[in-house]
């Protein structure tokens, strides 16, 4: 039985019109957390261009497999086992980069070792989209927001919703600027980072 995430469901339609921008040039895209895999099965059926490779962590690679084996697509790759923290990753050559709902989930660590990983993978003009919800100057950008973040590190006090001025001084500081800043549906940001060198 393959897994469901209903949230996912319900953002692929807007991020798909986003995807379509800023992936235009691009041609092989890595996913990290690709969670239940739903999001790499649909991105790669509708933006045939592109040759997708899902990412996770060991217990969410059977999920992904499922949604795949069904899809039967010729443009996406069996998944790769990724943990952002053991570096080198695994060889994988993309030119761009996507990743949906993951910085609020991870330790802020993680996160560093994230945008480290992104920019030593990406080559000149590669692309990096992530998707998921941002505080501004140490703001929430809607009550919800604020409401999320406090389940979060409920459940974990090391996750929570993250400063986009704390990610974009990661990105910087692997090569990356920012290109643009989309406001998406339900108090979501989806975030592209263009790589400068």
């Amino acid at each position: 039985m393959k897994p469901y995430a209903q949230s996912s469901e319900e953002n692929k339609e807007p991020i798909l019109a986003v995807l379509r921008e800023v992936f235009a040039a691009s041609r092989r895209v890595l996913e990290i957390g690709s969670g239940t895999g739903q999001h790499a099965v649909y991105f790669a059926r509708q933006l045939p261009h592109l040759f997708w490779q899902p990412s996770e962590l060991a217990e969410n690679l059977p999920g992904i497999r499922a949604w795949m084996v069904e899809a039967d697509l010729p443009n996406i790759a069996a998944p790769l086992l990724l943990d952002v923290e053991r570096q080198p990753w695994p060889d994988s050559t993309a030119d761009a980069v996507f990743s949906a709902n993951t910085v609020h989930i991870i330790s802020w660590p993680q996160v560093e070792a994230l945008f480290s990983g992104i920019g030593a993978l990406l080559p000149a003009s590669g692309v990096f989209a992530l998707y998921g919800p941002f505080k501004y100057d140490g703001r929430y950008t809607s009550d919800s927001n604020a409401r999320f973040d406090q389940w979060l590190k409920a459940r974990d006090p090391l996750s929570g919703v993250r400063d986009f001025e704390a990610l974009d001084t990661l990105a910087r500081a692997t090569g990356m600027m920012l290109a643009h800043d989309y406001t998406m549906p339900a108090n979501n940001r989806t975030l592209v980072w263009h790589k400068t060198d």
